[in-house]
């Protein structure tokens, strides 16, 4: 089949889909509601489908007073058992597959169930819909014309049990369709590569040699490898290797720590950048508009959402609202039930809703990842939007950074410890601790009343780190590559205390 003709096919089939789209976009809360209905219905005949009586359960009110909220460490000892090759437990089809999660917060590995249905219905439709969705506000793409370079995880698939275990990607890679595989690079071989320094020379050498039309990957993984790419080539920008490529598909950390790096690399304006909010529990969100910061919570996947107001998350009296009693900017962690057998599971993660018809958010941090030893409640979002400002001021740019307590001590006051590698550093450093200082006041009212006056938290402390402080660390720990993240910001000192031992 000619290429034009396979790309004009292949648009057309993925628009289709648009239109169930524009049900849940309609009729939000009734779609979630056949979505539990469903789940419940499946479950009524597993172990905890009969522990809570499942069957019995007719309305939403009943689910939640019945079912109680659950953490992994909660879960874990039935996943064990799962992963030992017992069924039915908490979902009655077989579950072969368990996502190994890449997360630097717990030196303990989780393992999250995946089932075919959670591959099928969530996973791979979800690939489809980014697609259909980019397709809708891009009518004149030429995306099948050429391949997509993937960077996802560094690991392969590892045998226990007659089960299977290993990072997401490489469990979404070894079950994909032929179609493809033929539609990706680099090979599955490669991408399936443990030994993250040989992958990406080997990724480099495939890649070259394709027309690559679009990206997808972690921002800040796949700023190395672009890098390596540029270096490789001996090019200036991009658009020297891939002149047709059109589209960045991104997520896992947040992106504008690394716009201004990209923007250098992929100087064109038409270039296109869309964000996606996914997990190995599940897919949840994607950006539905071009040039928008906001992502369209995606409600028809198999997954039933819950949330937690953070004001009250962890009190005694914890509320917990289904999606049809959310408000728009508030802070909210997010509770799944999922065609993977997760059942009122917390994912750790904190989203705020930034439009209700339809349910748009962004995604706002972690419920471990803030700093609130001081009553400051500072999250992810206001870090981030902080540096992004003061950046914009001073010309500096971000490579990786995190940040900690330092605890009071005798009579000293508390405050905030930064460690950030820059790729380009600020001409003043003091200068850019007071405009880091006076961006998280603009930024965080609680975080402003704690630095009146120094009343209780002093002017934070910024390092300087070495080159390539961040990437020794997470070799160490053998976490490069692929979905491997940064802890940004952490109420303990474990992290900025590693790091600091090392930046030497």
């Amino acid at each position: 089949m000619p290429i034009p003709l396979f790309n004009s096919i292949a648009s057309w089939l993925l628009k289709k889909r648009y239109h169930q789209i524009e049900l849940f976009l309609k009729y939000p809360a009734e779609v979630q509601e056949e979505v539990l209905t469903q789940l419940l219905f499946f479950a009524k005949d597993t172990e905890i489908g009969r522990k809570f009586e499942f069957s019995g359960i007719l309305s939403y009110e009943t689910f939640k007073n019945r079912v109680p909220i659950t953490s992994y460490e909660e879960m874990e000892p039935a996943i064990e058992r799962s992963r030992k090759g017992e069924q039915n437990i908490f979902w009655p089809t077989s579950i072969k597959w368990f996502a190994k999660s890449s997360g630097t917060t717990n030196a303990k590995s989780k393992f999250i169930p995946v089932s075919s249905e959670a591959l099928e219905d969530c996973h791979y439709k979800s690939g489809k819909d980014l697609l259909c969705l980019y397709l809708n506000n891009n009518e004149n793409s030429q995306l099948f014309t050429g391949k997509s370079l993937r960077l996802g995880g560094s690991k392969e698939l590892y045998k226990d049990n007659d089960t299977f275990f290993g990072d997401l990607s490489a469990i979404l890679i070894d079950n994909m369709p032929f179609w493809a595989e033929l539609s990706s690079t680099p090979s599955n071989k490669v991408s399936l590569m443990s030994e993250w320094e040989t992958k990406l020379r080997a990724i480099v050498q495939e890649s070259t040699l394709e027309n690559v039309t679009s990206l997808a990957g972690v921002p800040s993984w796949m700023l190395v490898l672009l890098n390596n790419v540029l270096e490789e080539t001996g090019k200036d920008h991009l658009f020297q290797v891939w002149e047709n490529l059109e589209v960045y598909f991104h997520g896992g950390v947040n992106f504008n720590p690394y716009q201004e790096q990209y923007k250098k690399i992929l100087p064109r304006k038409s270039f296109n950048y869309y964000e996606i909010y996914n997990a190995s529990e599940g897919f949840f969100a994607i950006q539905d508009r071009n040039n928008s910061d906001e992502l369209l919570l995606m409600l028809d996947y198999g997954i039933f959402y819950e949330f937690i107001p953070m004001d009250t998350y962890d009190a005694a009296e914890q509320k917990v609202v289904p999606l049809w009693e959310v408000e728009k900017d508030k802070n909210y962690a997010i509770i799944i039930t999922t065609n993977a057998g997760l059942w009122r599971y917390k994912i750790g993660d904190t989203i705020r809703f930034t439009s209700i018809s339809p349910h748009r958010i962004k995604i706002t941090g972690r419920t471990k990842h803030h700093i609130n030893v001081f009553g400051e409640e500072l999250i992810i979002e206001n870090a981030e939007e902080a540096l992004r400002i003061i950046c914009l001021k001073t010309g500096a740019q971000i490579k990786d950074y995190t940040a900690a307590p330092i605890f009071m001590e005798g009579k000293e006051k508390g405050g905030h410890e930064w460690i950030i590698e820059f790729r380009k550093p600020p001409e003043n450093i003091s200068y850019f601790t007071e405009l880091l200082d006076n961006a998280l006041k603009s930024l965080n009212s609680d975080y402003e009343a704690k630095r009146y006056n120094n009343i209780t938290l002093n002017m934070p402390r910024v390092h300087i780190s070495r080159e390539n402080l961040f990437y020794d660390w997470l070799k160490s720990k053998d976490k490069l590559g692929g979905q491997h993240k940064i802890p940004r910001l952490s109420n303990k000192r474990d992290y900025v205390d590693e790091l600091l031992r090392m930046n030497k």
